[in-house]
């Protein structure tokens, strides 16, 4: 078996190394967790329909989804939602549902410190 060689994905990368660097500086380990979870392959990494987040999710709740967000389902309440990518018909629903959508650099600006997080998928 060869050496694992990571993403050649440049954006991935500087976001994982800014996730990196954010666990170490603030102790957060739920940034490092997420960055760990995003250098999967992209066929090992999470991917979360709209019908499991309305499922596992509370009101104004703020997750992190270290994938891809697909629109199969309805969310019928307002939460904060930060992933690595969003499909079309997700960023839609979601917003008409006035909910947060957001990347996960916008969150991690947002809450450095990584409070009242929660990771989906």
């Amino acid at each position: 078996m060869g050496n694992r060689t990571g993403t050649s994905n440049p954006q991935l990368r500087r976001l994982i190394a800014e996730l990196r660097k954010k666990a170490q500086v603030d102790s957060t380990p739920l940034w490092k967790r997420i960055a760990v979870d995003l250098e999967k392959p992209t066929r090992g990494r999470r991917v979360v329909n709209l019908s499991r987040l309305n499922r596992f999710t509370c009101d104004n709740e703020v997750v992190v989804v270290p994938g891809k967000v697909l629109g199969s389902g309805l969310i019928d309440h307002k939460i904060t939602i930060a992933a690595f990518d969003f499909s079309g018909g997700a960023v839609e629903k979601l917003r008409k549902q006035n909910c947060d959508v957001l990347s996960i650099e916008e969150l991690l600006v947002k809450n450095p410190k990584a409070s009242g997080i929660r990771i989906i998928g």
